[in-house]
């Protein structure tokens, strides 16, 4: 994966293994979205490589800038980026509500730039899954009505769309309510009921374009707890659209952070805050404790003989240990996926994190 058009890094870590072994499920490669005259022409006369000098010499605007990602089965990828950066402009170019100026979005290894539009069609029908901000849900029909609409439009009958709706209103936690009107629904209510909506058809890939950014902060983050429920449940492949950093390290298998169309860099949340790419991106997780994305398995030293007070998992977050380190006064010894001892992690390190000393030259 790159990070923007330099070479990646290698994840050796068991995660980053695992994750690769996953089937690809989703590529875009140097997709552009130019709006101006002749966007197709112009990128031909450039080899689909145009500088910022071509493309406001041409009366261009670069709205996506040679996108490039690759979207493993069953994870969660997060863009995010700051209003105007195009994250929503590239996800709408990944399900082809916006046609790309130039590209290939591949689905399964199938360039979706080649569908005819009763493909598209089916795709979206059966095997895509969107949430947007705004609930969209129709306010002359029910929950279980709203639900079901989806598989109403697959001509699915009656008594099958409407038991198949009423699992999912259970899913998403809002039993009782399945004759509800959308008008008589809480903001986080409505937005179940259109994350329900969207999985009723039992999509392989989701995309969500900043579906909680309306709400309020409390319902937010139960909405995010929700999320990582049902995917823990489902396992869907998850494009999910946010400008929250925070919301990002709760969900995030992998970021992308974009900025002028672009992308800057890819990675773990670890990755990304304690080595930025550039100076853009450590300012854009400048505030992130990095106690919240570290890993035991980052600060770890080779075990020592001396007595350890505690065992924490090579992946565990620094965060969710520290208090207890730094009480016991001891180190803790860091386990694998096979529960052998690994290394292990001493106060001095966790509160060297906690204050930042030998930080990404981001912070104090």
């Amino acid at each position: 994966m790159a990070r923007g058009h330099s070479e990646p890094s290698a994840d050796l870590s068991p995660a980053g293994a695992a994750q690769a072994e996953r089937p690809l499920k989703l590529a875009c490669r140097n997709v552009w979205k130019l709006f101006g005259p002749n966007g197709k022409a112009f990128m031909q006369a450039h080899n689909g490589a145009p500088s910022a000098d071509a493309l406001t010499a041409g009366g261009m605007v670069g709205a996506v800038r040679d996108f490039n990602i690759e979207v493993r089965q069953g994870e969660t990828f997060i863009i995010m980026g700051l209003s105007g950066s195009g994250k929503s402009t590239i996800v709408r170019c990944m399900s082809r509500l916006i046609e790309p100026t130039w590209g290939t979005v591949e689905f399964e290894g199938r360039n979706l730039l080649e569908a005819s539009v009763n493909e598209l069609i089916e795709l979206r029908r059966h095997r895509m899954g969107m949430v947007f901000q705004h609930f969209a849900l129709l306010p002359h029909l029910t929950v279980v009505e709203n639900v079901a609409f989806p598989l109403a439009i697959q001509g699915i009958d009656l008594k099958t769309r409407e038991a198949r709706a009423r699992e999912m209103i259970d899913l998403v936690g809002l039993s009782g309510r399945e004759m509800f009107y959308p008008r008589e629904l809480s903001g986080g209510q409505q937005q179940r009921v259109g994350i329900a909506r969207s999985i009723a058809t039992n999509p392989e890939i989701w995309f969500l374009d900043e579906p909680f950014s309306a709400l309020d902060p409390l319902i937010r983050r139960e909405m995010q707890d929700e999320l990582m429920r049902l995917q823990s449940l489902l396992h869907k492949t998850i494009i999910f659209i946010t400008h929250d950093f925070d919301e990002a390290i709760r969900l995030a298998d992998r970021i992308a952070i974009m900025k002028d169309g672009e992308i800057v860099q890819v990675g773990t949340s670890e990755e990304l805050v304690n080595h930025p790419a550039t100076d853009y991106v450590a300012e854009f997780t400048r505030d992130v404790p990095r106690a919240k994305v570290t890993s035991a398995r980052t600060i770890m030293r080779p075990a020592g003989k001396a007595k350890r007070a505690g065992q924490v998992g090579a992946g565990d977050i620094v965060a969710s240990f520290s208090s207890a380190i730094v009480a016991a006064g001891k180190p803790f010894s860091v386990t694998g996926d096979n529960g052998a001892v690994i290394g292990e992690v001493t106060p001095d390190a966790v509160i060297d994190l906690l204050a930042g000393v030998g930080g990404n030259g981001a912070r104090p």
